[in-house]
C-alpha cells in the first residue's frame, strides 16, 4: 500500500525572527555526511515498512540552500529506495526566493519534482526586512517567473499576515500581487509567537508591535474574500487553490493518514505509532552511523487518541470530518465518542453538523485553535 514521505532539510542561510522549525545555519555544517545519513534512514525506512510512495515533500530549512551536486545526491537517494510513478505521483520542494536557480531548477524537474512551495511571506521590502527574510519583492517575482520557465505549473506560494506592524493595506496588496502572477496555489498563514524565536523574545521584551486582534481576523476574512473573487477555493483553514491544486500531501497529515519521516527532526506515522527524530544534526548522524533509528520519542496512540487526531486534524480542512470514514476506521459512530463535544459546539455556532459530517462554520474558522480544544482530553 503506497504511502507518503517527508524529507527534512535543516540547514538555512539565515534564519528568521518568527521561525521555530528545526534548523541550523548552513555554513560549517556536515551537509554531505547529513545527506548520506539520511540515505541510510531512507534505505531502513523502505526496506522495513515499503517502498511505494504516493506523495513526497522535501521541506525544512531551507532545501534549496544545498548546492545542486548535494540537490541531484538527495533526489538519487529518493530515487535509489522508493517507488513511485512519475505520471501520477505529487512531489513538492519548498523554495526560498533568493535561493532558487535555473540550475537548480534544472535538477528539480529531472528529478521528478512538479510541485514548488516557495516561501515567500510577504512582497513588501520593509516588512521582509522586518521578520528577517533575505530576500526582496522583485526576488520573488523573478523566482516565479523562471519556476514557469523551467516547466512547473504547479506552484504554490506562503504569504503571512498578522506580522509586525503590518496594515490590512499592506496584507491586501500581497494578495492582489499573488493574483497578478497566477499561481494556482496559495497558504496564508497567521504569525505565531513560538518560543525560542527572536520575535517571541521581543514580544516578552516588549519589543514587539502586532496589530491587534481584531484587525488579523479582518486580513483573514479578507484572504477568504479575496481568494473566492479570483477562483481559488479554500479547502483547509489557510490554504486555497484552483480546482485540482489542492495539496495532495497535506491532506494526507489532514486526514489522519500514514507518511514516512526521514532526517532530523523529522515525524513519521507509521501503523498507529507516532515517532519524533532527534532535532540536533551531528546527533542525528551519529546515531545513523552507529546503526540505530535516529528516534528521540516513540509513542503508540491509544485508539482514543487516534480518534481526537481524526477530529482536530480533520476539521482543518473546509469539508471536515466524514462520519463514513469515521465508522469505517474505527468501528463506531462519532457521536457515540464525541457527541457531547459536537452539540457543545454547534450551540456556540463554532461547528455545524450535517448526515455525513461535522465541519467548522465561517466563526469556526477564526476559532480554529478553541474548536480543536474541544476533542481533545476531556473538556
Amino acid at each position: 500500500m503506497a504511502t507518503s514521505a517527508y524529507f527534512h532539510i535543516p540547514f538555512c542561510a539565515h534564519i528568521c525572527h518568527y521561525c521555530d522549525f528545526n534548523k541550523v545555519f548552513a555554513a560549517g555544517q556536515p551537509i554531505d555526511d547529513y545527506l548520506q545519513a539520511m540515505d541510510k534512514e531512507m534505505e531502513r525506512t523502505a526496506a522495513e515498512f515499503g517502498r511505494q510512495l504516493k506523495t513526497l515533500f522535501i521541506g525544512g530549512g531551507t532545501p534549496t540552500v544545498l548546492e545542486p551536486a548535494q540537490l541531484g545526491r538527495l533526489l538519487a537517494s529518493i530515487h535509489a529506495h522508493f517507488q513511485f510513478d512519475l505520471q501520477t505521483v505529487e512531489f513538492t520542494v519548498e523554495a526560498n526566493p533568493d535561493g532558487l536557480t535555473k540550475e537548480k531548477l534544472a535538477i528539480l524537474r529531472d528529478g521528478g519534482v512538479n510541485r514548488l512551495s516557495i516561501g515567500v511571506q510577504t512582497f513588501d521590502d520593509e516588512l521582509l526586512q522586518a521578520i528577517g527574510r533575505t530576500h526582496r519583492r522583485n526576488d520573488a517575482e523573478r523566482a516565479v517567473a523562471m519556476a514557469k520557465e523551467a516547466g512547473f505549473e504547479n506552484i504554490s506560494l506562503d504569504l503571512m499576515y498578522g506580522l509586525p506592524g503590518q496594515t490590512l493595506e499592506q496584507f491586501w496588496a500581497d494578495l492582489e500581487k499573488v493574483f497578478s502572477l497566477h499561481v494556482p496555489h496559495l497558504s496564508a498563514y497567521s504569525l505565531i509567537l513560538e518560543p525560542k524565536t527572536i520575535f517571541y523574545n521581543e514580544w516578552r521584551k516588549g519589543q514587539l508591535r502586532l496589530p491587534r486582534e481584531e484587525d488579523e481576523a479582518v486580513m483573514y476574512e479578507t484572504a477568504m474574500e479575496r481568494t473566492a473573487v479570483h477562483g481559488y477555493r479554500q479547502y483547509e483553514i489557510s490554504n486555497y487553490s484552483f480546482p485540482g491544486f489542492e495539496s495532495r500531501h497535506n491532506f494526507v497529515y489532514w486526514n489522519n493518514e500514514e507518511y514516512y519521516g526521514i532526517g532530523a527532526g523529522a515525524h513519521s506515522y507509521i501503523a498507529g505509532v507516532r515517532r519524533a527524530n532527534v532535532g540536533p544534526v551531528r546527533h542525528y548522524i551519529e546515531k545513523v552511523e552507529r546503526g540505530e533509528w535516529p528516534h528521540r520519542d516513540v509513542h503508540r496512540l491509544t485508539v482514543r487518541e487516534q480518534m481526537e487526531e481524526e477530529m482536530f486534524l480533520g476539521l482543518r480542512k473546509m469539508e471536515g470530518v466524514s462520519k463514513a470514514r469515521f465508522r469505517q476506521k474505527f468501528g463506531c459512530e462519532m457521536d457515540d465518542v464525541f457527541g457531547e463535544a459536537i452539540r457543545r459546539e454547534v450551540e456556540r455556532g463554532r461547528l455545524e453538523e450535517t448526515e455525513t459530517c461535522v465541519r467548522l462554520t465561517k466563526r469556526g474558522k477564526l476559532l480554529g485553535n478553541e474548536v480543536f480544544a474541544a476533542f481533545i482530553g476531556e473538556m
